[in-house]
């Protein structure tokens, strides 16, 4: 199979550390998927490190536009650490016909955002990638189970979504107002791919809801399909 999974900056970079216990979870599951020769394409996320810089920008009067940039210098710089730890490719790509041709010699290829594209985050860049190289999974892991009807964080009577239909979801998506360094389980560039091609696409939380979800087992996240 082809996946295409999108690494949340949120569970990558949470706070001042790298979470390294995942990285070492992640990387006994992707050994093991490699192992099934499937083709992988992980894509990092900016996480706190692009929110901080991103707030710094904002302070100095800083353009979205320009905090945006810095916040695609922060995936490139989880990619890397992701690349590293993986022992994946040294160089990351910068565009989707660069991950192809890395797909050609190697069965995993981990980026972060290609270039810049206005209301984008690195969702909307895994989305984008998922289409081009036809994945038969779009994995979003973030920092929450799953899509829900308010945000968990603050609401105690946010209900879980399960399954949900692509044009319900864009419903939602396209309510929020895009802000560089935002955070929601898939932007609205992101969404109008999925819907527009039809790509499958999961949202999880953990190591254990992600090796599921790929195995065709039970899992506890969000069905965009």
């Amino acid at each position: 199979m082809k996946i295409v999974i999108s690494v949340g900056g949120s569970i990558l970079v949470p706070g001042e550390e790298v979470n390294v216990p995942l990285l070492f979870q992640l990387k006994k599951i992707i050994t093991k998927l490699r192992k099934q020769h499937h083709k992988i394409v992980i894509v990092a996320g900016g996480g706190y490190t692009a929110r901080k810089y991103i707030n710094a920008l904002r302070k100095a009067g800083v353009s979205e536009h320009y905090c945006s940039l810095a916040g695609i210098k922060a995936t490139k710089l989880n990619a890397e650490l992701l690349a590293l730890f993986l022992n994946a490719n040294i160089h990351l790509p910068d565009s989707v016909t660069e991950v192809d041709q890395y797909l050609k010699h190697y069965d995993l290829v981990v980026i972060g955002a290609l270039g810049f594209k206005p209301n984008m985050t690195s969702d909307g860049t895994a989305a984008e990638v998922a289409n081009h190289i036809r994945a038969d999974y779009f994995i979003n892991m973030t920092n929450v189970s799953g899509l829900y009807t308010k945000d968990p964080a603050k609401h105690k009577d946010a209900k879980f979504i399960p399954k949900i239909s692509f044009t319900d979801f864009w419903k939602i998506v396209s309510k929020i107002k895009y802000k560089a360094g935002q955070h929601f389980v898939l932007d609205q560039f992101a969404a109008k791919v999925i819907k527009k091609h039809r790509i499958k696409t999961i949202i999880l939380q953990g190591i254990n809801n992600l090796e599921k979800a790929i195995a065709g087992k039970p899992f506890k996240g969000t069905i965009i399909s």
